[in-house]
């Protein structure tokens, strides 16, 4: 299993490490570990999440 920190886990989605830690404040980023005061990211989970926020089409609706 990989495990990222914040940096590699922004460059990994195209992110900055500012928008990602402000993701984990809001919820609206993918899911994460809490490892004693470390944060991680599963590879599989970014990968999850950026494939959830694809869309066909302008007109469609992102969430």
């Amino acid at each position: 299993m990989d495990l990222l920190d914040t940096k590699a886990a922004a460059q990994h989605v195209g992110l900055s490490p500012v928008t990602m830690e402000r993701f984990r404040l809001t919820g609206e980023g993918p899911q994460y570990a809490k490892l004693g005061k470390s944060v991680r990211y599963r590879t599989c989970d970014l990968d999850a999440w950026v494939a959830s926020k694809l869309i066909r089409s302008t007109s469609q609706k992102s969430e």
